[in-house]
């Protein structure tokens, strides 16, 4: 890219770090350093304050730089992560949002451990999420390589890499320094920024093509190598009976994954109450159903203006396309306007991978810190030495994501979060929805959900074309495949709850009545809760 280019997004990148890090200082600076102020903001958030929050820790690099990149490389197929993305919160808002602020404290364990034995449910359900974390974060320092990589100098993979390590350090100091606070209102900050500039992008390819909504699909596919192809299902996800398989498995990964998202689910914890909670959730719908809708025009636009063969051979998994569309947009590389605006798209791209990887690390941190941590700390110890033991984890979990980070480059950043979903789907979500509506549900069954989840989808991505065996791998040089699908959740999702049961079933100890009736009680009320 053009030195302008560089110097302008340059320039817009160091005006969001520094307005980001100046929030984070001053939050900083009026912490009171109590683990409700770290982990929950002080429960003092308004329903549209976090609302836009959890909008901006929604809305992440594989919405607006994957998605996209997805439709303009395989059209109708691309759109599945759109529809089941935004499908996911009708989940969420109706068997999940309200039961869990009412039920838990600050993370996913607390609702389990409500009524089961804390200790061995803690170390489960905080392993757990904090696996789905660094998976989801990886996704984050792909898509921030990528672009900065195109920023400056293509396929730069010198860029890529100090771009992963840089994130990963901006990461760590926002979680260490201002907690959820500071990481809340870097969020909203990032939200209003993506939603103006998706709109501002959405509105110039609609205006490019009169309004036509038809005449971008058929531009879209004459320019996709596919023809008519491209607008009808089976590009990627069609031929071979694995294929088709994975579509299903990715789809049910993708609307039952959400649920089961730690740095989703702690969001519920900062506001005062139940209700409030529930009109987040509503508030937050209305920004990512837009969002989503917008994403589709733009995945179109970049094939039809861009051109499908022109994203791929920028970025191959995808992740370029709508920079390169904001290019085209402003009047192509060279000129004036298209250097400002794909230097905007650039920079509030990154300003989304800056803001979700804050959320998603101080997910991770108290999973350690108040899950792990606690359980294994001596009877007596005081509270505040679990936030020191929160920061400290946020940097381990910062290193854990570059390394995993450097070596996924290559990735499409949404198919990256797909496997995030899959393992949260299958490990954090039976346990969670068995917890808040099985009677008889017993800490063995829930232990055994927790595992009987989470391995599998491990083990299975493991040994899937994900890791090996492709072209496309992370090791390409090796093959150990032995799983067909890239996505494990059609057989993961079903084991995590199976397992549940049998280890309830099967369990010595009787379910304690009394603390599910104690439970139910606070869930549906709110009597009790915290």
């Amino acid at each position: 890219m053009s030195g302008d280019h560089q110097t302008l997004a340059l320039l817009l990148f160091s005006a969001f770090i520094a307005v980001t890090l100046g929030i984070t200082t001053w939050v900083s600076r009026n912490r009171q350093g109590s683990a409700e102020e770290f982990y929950a903001g002080g429960r003092l958030f308004s329903p549209m304050e976090n609302g836009f929050a959890i909008a901006g820790d929604y809305m992440s690099a594989a919405s607006f730089l994957g998605i996209s990149g997805l439709i303009a490389l395989f059209g109708y197929d691309g759109m599945l992560y759109s529809v089941g993305f935004l499908v996911a919160w009708l989940v969420v808002l109706l068997l999940v949002a309200e039961l869990v602020r009412n039920c838990g404290r600050f993370t996913l364990a607390d609702v389990v451990a409500a009524r089961m034995a804390e200790r061995p449910v803690r170390i489960a359900a905080g392993a757990s999420s904090v696996t789905v974390s660094v998976l989801y974060l990886v996704a984050q320092m792909v898509g921030a390589g990528s672009l900065v990589a195109l920023l400056l100098g293509g396929t730069s993979g010198a860029a890529r890499s100090w771009t992963v390590v840089g994130v990963g350090a901006l990461m760590v100091v926002y979680v260490s320094l201002g907690g959820m606070r500071a990481t809340t209102w870097i969020q909203i900050v990032k939200a209003v920024l993506l939603m103006a500039g998706t709109v501002a992008l959405t509105v110039l390819v609609l205006v490019r093509f009169h309004g036509d909504f038809n005449e971008l699909l058929t531009s879209a596919a004459d320019r996709s190598g596919y023809g008519k192809d491209f607008l009808s299902p089976g590009l990627r996800y069609g031929g071979s009976w694995t294929a088709r398989v994975d579509f299903i498995s990715l789809g049910l990964a993708l609307v039952l994954g959400t649920a089961g998202l730690p740095h989703i689910l702690s969001r519920f914890y900062t506001v005062p109450t139940a209700r409030a909670a529930r009109r987040s959730v509503v508030w937050s719908i209305g920004l990512i159903g837009s969002f989503y809708l917008m994403t589709i025009v733009l995945g179109f636009g970049a094939a039809a203006l861009v051109g499908s063969s022109a994203v791929r051979e920028s970025n191959p998994a995808g992740n370029t396309a709508v920079p390169l569309l904001a290019m085209v947009l402003g009047g192509g590389e060279g000129s004036t306007g298209g250097t400002f605006l794909f230097a905007v798209v650039a920079a509030v791209a990154f300003a989304t991978i800056l803001a979700v990887v804050a959320g998603i690390t101080l997910a991770s941190s108290a999973s350690v810190a108040h899950d792990l941590y606690a359980s294994l700390k001596r009877p007596g110890g005081r509270q505040r030495s679990e936030v020191a033991v929160a920061r400290v984890a946020a940097a381990g979990i910062g290193v854990a994501a570059i390394g995993l980070g450097l070596l996924a480059q290559d990735l499409n950043v949404a198919f990256l979060v797909g496997l995030a979903f899959a393992v949260a789907a299958s490990a954090n979500l039976p346990v969670l929805l068995y917890s808040l509506f099985w009677r008889n549900f017993t800490t063995r069954g829930a232990v055994w959900s927790v595992y009987g989840g989470l391995i599998p989808a491990v083990l299975l991505v493991v040994l899937s074309p994900v890791v090996s065996g492709s072209p496309q791998a992370l090791f390409p040089g090796v093959d150990f495949q032995v799983f067909p699908l890239e996505n494990p959740g059609l057989v993961s999702i079903p084991l995590g709850f199976l397992a549940g049961w049998i280890g309830t079933v099967t369990a010595d100890e009787p379910p304690d009545v009394a603390k599910h009736a104690e439970i139910e009680v606070r869930a549906m009320t709110g009597a009790g809760a915290v």
